[in-house]
C-alpha cells in the first residue's frame, strides 16, 4: 500500500470511528473546591507524628500510641483536602454514559511542612457508567455518603460511619443496587512472646478469590430518605507465620448491615442517622479502627463483631448561618479477650457553626471531642477546635 492509499484508508477509518459519536452530545464539567484548615489538637496520651493523618482529620485509633514525652498540643495549617474533579454525561443512541474522575491531596506521608509543603495526589474516584452498569472505584454501596454530617472534619462521624471507596461493579435500577467489590482481609496476629509479653503483629493483607458482595435499597418513607444495606464477604488467608512457621490456611465468613437515613424536621433542618452491625467488616467500619479478624496462638481467624453509628442535626439560625451537632460511636466485641491489648471502643462529638455569605463560599468553626479505649482498659481522648476556609466551583 502506497502512502497516498494508506492515508486515505485512515481517514475513512478516523470517519467510520467518529459516526456514532457524531451523534452524541457530551457535556464536561469540572468541579472541586479549596479547602484551608487551621486544627489545633489536644491530645492526653501525646501527639501522634506530624505526618500521622490523624493530624489532618480524626482516625479512630490515633489517639493512643503517640509519644508521651512529646508535647500533646500542637497546630496544623493545611489546604491539603482541596480536591479537583473532572466529569462527562453524553447521550449516545438513547444511552447514557457518564464518567468521573477526583484527586485530593490527604493521607500520604510523601510531603513535609518544613520547606514547600508539596504533596502527592490521590486517586478518589474514577469511573464511568453506561446507563444502569458503573464501574470504576468509587464509594462502596455499602456505605450511604449522603447521610455523612455536615463537618469541617473530613469524615465527621469517624468512628460511626461504614467509610469506603475502592474498585467496584455495580448494577443500579430503581431503588435497588447490587454490587461486587474489591475483596481485602485484613488480620492480626495476637500472642505472647518468648519473654511471655503480649505482642500483635499486623499481617500483610490477603485477597480472597471471592469479591465482596452488596445489597442496597434506596426508598422514601414520607419525606425522609431511607438506604438499607447487607454485605456478604469471604475472609481468607493464607500465610507462613514468621514468628513460628506455622503454616496458616484460614476462610471465615463475615457479614454486615447497614441502616441510615435524612429526615426533614422543622424548616430547613434535618436529623441523619447511620446505624451498622456485622461481624468481620471491620475494613468497612471507623476507618479500619477494628480488623477484620484476629489470629489465636493455635492460627485459627476469630472475626470480630462491631456495634457502630452516629446520629446528627442540622439547625439553620437564617438563611446562611447553621450549626451541626453529632454524636458518633463503635463498640467491639472479640469472641475470645486479646492477650495483647486491642481497639475496642471510640466515640466522638461534634459541635460547629457555618456560614456562607455566598453559596460558594463557607466559613466556620467546629469543636470536636474523641476518645479511644482499648481491650485492657487503657485509653486515651482528644479535643480539637478546626476553623475552615472553604470555596466550591
Amino acid at each position: 500500500m502506497n502512502a497516498t492509499a494508506f492515508s486515505r484508508a485512515a481517514v475513512a477509518v478516523a470517519v467510520l470511528a467518529a459516526v456514532p459519536f457524531s451523534q452524541a452530545a457530551t457535556e464536561f464539567k469540572f468541579g472541586g473546591y479549596v479547602k484551608t484548615d487551621v486544627i489545633v489538637s489536644d491530645y492526653s496520651e501525646g501527639a501522634p507524628a506530624d505526618n500521622n493523618v490523624g493530624r489532618d482529620f480524626y482516625v479512630p485509633g490515633t489517639l493512643l500510641g503517640g509519644d508521651k514525652n512529646r508535647d500533646g498540643l500542637v497546630t496544623d495549617i493545611s489546604a491539603r483536602e482541596s480536591r479537583f474533579n473532572l466529569s462527562s454525561k453524553s447521550d449516545i443512541n438513547g444511552h447514557k454514559l457518564k464518567s468521573f474522575f477526583e484527586v485530593d491531596f490527604l493521607t500520604h506521608s510523601d510531603g513535609d511542612e518544613r520547606i514547600s509543603n508539596s504533596y502527592s495526589p490521590r486517586l478518589r474516584h474514577a469511573f464511568v457508567s453506561y446507563d444502569k452498569w458503573m464501574m470504576g472505584q468509587t464509594w462502596s454501596t455499602f456505605q450511604n455518603p449522603g447521610a455523612l454530617p455536615e463537618a469541617l472534619d473530613f469524615t465527621g462521624a469517624g468512628e460511626g460511619t461504614v467509610f469506603m471507596r475502592q474498585a467496584q461493579v455495580r448494577y443500579s435500577n430503581g431503588g435497588l443496587q447490587l454490587s461486587i467489590e474489591n475483596p481485602q482481609t485484613v488480620v492480626r496476629d495476637v500472642y505472647l512472646n518468648a519473654d511471655g509479653q503480649p505482642k500483635q503483629d499486623r499481617l500483610k493483607p490477603a485477597s480472597s478469590y471471592i469479591p465482596d458482595v452488596v445489597a442496597r435499597y434506596n426508598f422514601n418513607a414520607g419525606d425522609a430518605k431511607i438506604s438499607a444495606a447487607a454485605i456478604l464477604r469471604q475472609l481468607s488467608f493464607e500465610e507462613t507465620r514468621a514468628r513460628d512457621g506455622l503454616k496458616v490456611d484460614e476462610t471465615e465468613t463475615a457479614y454486615g448491615v447497614s441502616v441510615s437515613g435524612i429526615v426533614p424536621t422543622v424548616g430547613k433542618d434535618k436529623f441523619k442517622f447511620m446505624v451498622n452491625y456485622g461481624d468481620g467488616v471491620g475494613r468497612y467500619m471507623a476507618l479500619n479502627y477494628i480488623v477484620d479478624a484476629v489470629l489465636t496462638d493455635n492460627a485459627k481467624m476469630e472475626t470480630i463483631g462491631i456495634v457502630s453509628g452516629f446520629a446528627t442535626y442540622q439547625h439553620w439560625w437564617s438563611d446562611k448561618l447553621r450549626s451541626n451537632f453529632v454524636v458518633s460511636m463503635l463498640e467491639a466485641d472479640y469472641d475470645t479477650k486479646p492477650v495483647a491489648a486491642m481497639n475496642e471502643s471510640s466515640m466522638s462529638y461534634i459541635a460547629n457553626l457555618l456560614y456562607s455569605p455566598i453559596k460558594p463560599v463557607t466559613v466556620g468553626v467546629e469543636y470536636l471531642h474523641a476518645s479511644n479505649e482499648l481491650t485492657s482498659g487503657a485509653d486515651g481522648d482528644m479535643d480539637r477546635f478546626q476553623a475552615t476556609f472553604k470555596y466550591a466551583f
